[in-house]
């Protein structure tokens, strides 16, 4: 449906824009709300900056065709990052132009002197991040005496940054007769507080569809190897041929990385992370605009508010931690109606939070392998084909040279140069393994009542796979290296890009340490282990020969060949005491084996302490020990000199014996 009937001057704007037709938000805000507070959750990308333009449009131009001299602002709007902030403006300078609004912008990272001067010159509009804004109230710079309606925009986010005492505190400055439109991706309880102490009588508006979120976006999951994320990214990029994408990281190292990477693979990238300075960030944004560059590799700093001109590819190449941060990243693309697409990268180790990250966003997503060097040139031809520049009339000059082309070169000539041109200019798509499905756990419902095998580990390879079904490979270090499985598998693991539900028998020797690997799974083992900066080497082998098996140990339980009998240990203890080594002179013995009878029993010698056999009764069974008589006379005791010892104590009377002591006498 069209727009409603709003103030002319916006809606002379939204023409010249080319806006036909309102998007839900925008018409929920315009249904004869008045001068209402309002409540609003809707997505993001559903066009939440024009909605509250609209909507703040009657209370602050009324009745009047333009905007008057500026002096004390009007409106405020605050926003929760750099980036959202200057979109905002940039979103009411066209929507207002019509207007004649002059709007300052207030954020982080910006001369502050500069926009002091310019609240100094008035203007109708202020759009600020929170901490720089409450800076220019402190300062004397902004006042709000005058603010009719204050906007916070992305009022969720600005919680979770931690903003909480900054808003609170610019609301307290602003009038209480202004109009308040709180704008938010959820109304959480937090959020709710806010409401309740900030606005009166709000008018609640919910545009957010739950049951299917982002109906524009669409989902895939890729499964990867964990050391092809790069080789993967450029081969999403290139299956998709996307005007403008957005290549999401976890961490700032990441991104420097990433898009390093790119830019010498021959795509036109750039970055943007928290580190780096407002006008970094201007330049990298303006050169998405231009069309100067297609690709921005970015932390989670561009998953809000940023809004890039066909923007039609999002790709997570670090997973997002939580589901919110997944629908904000992705809500970057398929905004104002238009489709985008939303591409996970899923290392075999992190499928199973992939999964609960799509399950509790209640998005399905397409699984399937990430796209190969063939399905890439299959793509090519039929973008080659389809290319509207057949359609185009030449120019007049180009005339002559097209008939001398056709005259001078054969067709296939043509159509070869054609394509080398075209492929000098694409980067080369990548080989990559595809990891497979894996082992998968059993949904709830299939599960049994005691659990059954829904949780069991999958059976090796090495129990199931016959014999021509393996290759082997061989790894340099063995036993005398303290070469252990437990260790040994992620290593093979992180080295190969496989699971260890590829990896068959280890067998474990001495100097070496050979292993099968699925057969379906050796070329890309081979490959990725040849490019590998590990220490570790691992390259192809035969398989161990029965000569090669001695002192090798086998990772299963179940032994190879027969099992061997055992041994009998030399003079084992006998029942009747026979079979033992005769007893040898211990060579701390004094007398040696003098003492000792021929049948090798030692005599038996009376203990010079032991009790008298022959002692009558009450004489005592013990003789008396020796005393110390041959041991010389005793040396007389002589005291030390010098100590005296402690005088004896004698009893005497307490020191308050006769009362306590008279008080002396007062010092004036």
């Amino acid at each position: 449906m069209p727009f409603p009937a709003i103030h002319p001057a916006l809606d002379r704007a939204l023409l010249n824009k080319g806006y036909a037709e309102p998007t839900p938000v925008q018409a929920a805000v315009l249904e004869g709300h008045g001068e209402a507070d309002l409540l609003v959750s809707a997505q993001t990308g559903s066009g939440k900056t024009v909605a509250f333009g609209l909507a703040a449009a009657p209370t602050l131009l009324g009745e009047d065709e333009r905007f008057g001299q500026p002096d004390t602002p009007l409106m405020l709007a605050i926003a929760p990052t750099r980036e959202l902030a200057l979109q905002v403006a940039a979103e009411l300078e066209w929507l207002y132009a019509e207007a004649g609004a002059k709007i300052v912008t207030c954020v982080g990272g910006m001369d502050a002197r500069k926009e002091a001067r310019a609240l100094n010159y008035g203007a109708h509009v202020v759009v600020g991040t929170p901490g720089r804004l409450k800076d220019h109230i402190d300062r004397g710079a902004l006042d709000l005496s005058a603010a009719r309606v204050v906007v916070l925009d992305e009022a969720d986010e600005m919680l979770d940054m931690g903003f909480r005492e900054d808003l609170e505190y610019i609301l307290d400055q602003a009038p209480e007769e202004r109009r308040t439109l709180l704008f938010s991706a959820t109304i959480a309880r937090d959020i709710a507080i806010m409401a309740k102490r900030y606005q009166k009588d709000a008018v609640r508006i919910d545009t957010v569809d739950r049951s299917q979120p982002h109906n524009d976006i669409e989902y895939r999951a890729l499964r990867i190897a964990p050391n092809e994320i790069e080789r993967a990214v450029v081969n999403v990029l290139r299956y998709f041929e996307a005007p403008g994408v957005l290549v999401f990281c976890s961490t700032r190292d990441s991104v420097r990385h990433l898009q390093a990477s790119l830019v010498e693979r021959g795509f036109a990238s750039v970055a943007l992370s928290g580190e780096m300075g407002q006008r970094e960030r201007n330049e990298a944004l303006q050169a998405l605009r231009d069309r100067r560059a297609r690709v921005c590799v970015a932390t989670d700093v561009a998953a809000r508010g940023l809004d890039l001109p066909d923007l039609g590819l999002v790709i997570h190449a670090e997973l997002p931690i939580n589901k919110a941060t997944m629908l904000h990243r992705s809500g970057r693309t398929g905004r104002a109606g238009k489709k985008g697409i939303s591409v996970l990268l899923v290392p075999h180790s992190r499928r199973r939070k992939a999964e609960m990250l799509l399950g509790s966003a209640g998005v399905e997503a397409v699984w399937s392998g990430a796209p190969t060097a063939d399905e890439i040139r299959a793509q090519d031809e039929q973008r080659l084909l389809a290319a509207p520049v057949f359609a185009e009339e030449g120019a007049d000059e180009d005339a002559g040279l097209v008939e001398k082309l056709v005259k001078e070169r054969t067709p296939d000539d043509l159509a070869r140069a054609l394509l080398v041109l075209l492929r000098k200019n694409l980067p080369a798509p990548e080989d990559l393994t595809d990891p497979g499905e894996g082992p998968q756990r059993k949904p709830r419902k299939d599960r049994d009542a005691a659990g059954g095998d829904a949780y069991a580990p999958a059976p090796w390879p090495g129990d199931r796979l016959q014999p021509d079904e393996v290759s082997w490979f061989r790894l340099d270090i063995g036993r005398n290296r303290n070469a252990d499985p437990k260790w040994l598998i992620p290593l093979i693991c992180r080295i190969g890009g496989i699971t260890k539900q590829q990896i068959g028998s280890i067998r474990t020797f001495p100097e070496e340490t050979r292993f099968e690997v699925a057969l379906t799974h050796a070329d890309a083992f081979r490959a990725a282990a040849a490019q590998s900066k590990e220490e570790a080497r691992i390259t192809p082998s035969e398989a161990p020969t029965p000569g090669s098996m001695k002192g090798a140990r086998n990772r299963n339980f179940e032994r190879d060949g027969e099992a061997r009998p055992f041994a009998k240990k030399p003079f084992r203890r006998d029942e009747d005491g026979q079979g033992r080594p005769p007893f040898k002179k211990k060579p701390w013995s004094p007398d040696g084996d003098a003492g000792r009878s021929a049948d090798g029993e030692r005599p038996f010698k009376k203990k010079p302490y032991a009790p008298r056999t022959d002692a009558a009764p009450g004489e005592g069974g013990f003789s008396k020990k020796p005393g110390f008589k041959d041991k010389g006379d005793k040396k007389p005791f002589t005291p030390k000199a010098g100590f005296k010892g402690k005088p004896d104590f004698k009893g005497g009377g307490k020191p308050f014996a006769k009362g306590p002591k008279k008080a002396g006498k007062r010092f004036d």
